[in-house]
């Protein structure tokens, strides 16, 4: 395992994953929105999310009118499929942690996505990191601190990056400010997905 690059707290691992294996991740993948399709959530004021998302694990991430949490179910009411392997394997080898993740947020960013600055803080258990696997289009990374409106740092994660938000980044605000649509080859029709895998409490 390379050393990461370390800005403002977060650890970025450049090229963690190789073609092959950013490949098989993403045919995981696929087989979770099989079962779990992707939406576009919205927030407390309705507006619709740019990007479209669903999750994997004992719970998944919901953004609606009632607001922002996890809940054991899809919002078409049926249990969110396992984590696959090849991210808990990944989760393994980063953080070398036994505790495993509870949730597996999958964000799909189409052309002209984006994610404002925001802080990971709806888990109850903020001591474990949490990680984040970049696949397919190139995003611009934007890293803040722990308060809104302060001096941010921006770089752009490739495909097979992956991030590790934890210490003194693990409730710092972050975002993607755009995406270069068409930068990679590893999805046909373009677009980049995130992973994050986060603990979202200490007890299961």
């Amino acid at each position: 395992m390379t050393e990461p690059l370390k800005i403002a707290g977060f650890e970025i691992f450049k090229a963690q994953l190789n073609v092959k294996e950013q490949a098989a991740m993403v045919a995981d993948l696929r087989a979770v929105v099989r079962t779990a399709p992707m939406r576009h959530p919205v927030t407390r004021s309705g507006k619709q999310m740019s990007v479209k998302m669903t999750s994997a694990g004992r719970l998944g991430w919901i953004s609606d009118r009632r607001g922002y949490r996890y809940e054991a179910q899809h919002p078409d009411g049926m249990d969110w499929p396992a984590i696959p392997e090849s991210l808990l394997r990944l989760w393994q080898n980063i953080t070398n942690l036994e505790r495993q993740p509870d949730c597996c947020l999958i964000n799909f960013y189409g052309e002209g996505a984006r994610m404002g600055l925001h802080q990971d803080n709806d888990e109850g258990d903020f001591s474990f990191p949490v990680l984040s696997v970049s696949l397919g289009d190139e995003g611009l990374f934007r890293m803040g601190g722990t308060e809104r409106g302060g001096k941010t740092q921006s770089v752009w994660l490739s495909s097979g990056d992956v991030v590790v938000m934890g210490g003194a980044a693990r409730l710092a605000y972050h975002g993607v400010d755009r995406i270069r649509f068409g930068s990679s080859s590893l999805l046909p029709d373009g677009g980049r997905i995130n992973i994050t895998l986060r603990v979202v409490s200490e007890a299961v």
